[in-house]
């Protein structure tokens, strides 16, 4: 499993150095691409479908609410989403031999980063919160998230679980 999710790790880096314009598309294949294969982890599935999701949601929110906004805009906050998926995914990997107690300050680290940074302040909380309120996925977000802000976000929590 550390094999995989050191892989994915380094997958969900190698879009960090496309063009601008490129960056959403080539995010969204890539996550479109894991889900589909049979062969992947599950793991790696679960985080695919979550990104996958995530993305529709941003871009037909973006045409909805600011249909003047750039490409850039769009990949920004892709590059975000990804970065933010693969700093959590590592986070989880890198807390796998501490206590529950703080594996679980980890996890709030982030559920409360993406929760707490809205980009849209979206009112349909039964698909914003959909993931959020299911127990048992590991990608426990908010679909509405200013990607940018809840990686520094999640940043500055982490170095506050570590000071104490």
């Amino acid at each position: 499993m550390k094999r995989n999710l050191l892989s994915l790790l380094v997958l969900l880096s190698v879009s960090t150095t496309l063009p601008a314009q490129e960056i959403y598309s080539e995010i969204r294949q890539h996550a479109q691409a894991k889900v589909n294969d049979p062969t992947a982890e599950v793991l790696v599935r679960k985080f695919s479908m979550f990104k996958l999701e995530a993305l529709n949601y941003l871009a037909i929110k973006m045409k909805e609410e600011f249909p003047d906004s750039t490409a850039e805009l769009l990949d920004k906050e892709a590059l975000s989403l990804n970065i933010f998926i693969a700093n959590y995914t590592k986070s989880l990997v890198e807390s796998r031999n501490m206590p529950a107690n703080h594996q679980k300050k980890i996890i709030r680290a982030y559920i409360d980063a993406s929760c707490s940074n809205p980009l849209f302040n979206d009112s349909d909380t039964e698909l914003v919160l959909s993931y959020f309120k299911d127990v048992n996925s590991l990608t426990r977000f908010s679909l509405d998230t200013d990607w940018r802000r809840a990686v520094l976000a999640a940043k500055a929590a982490l170095k506050e679980i570590d000071k104490k």
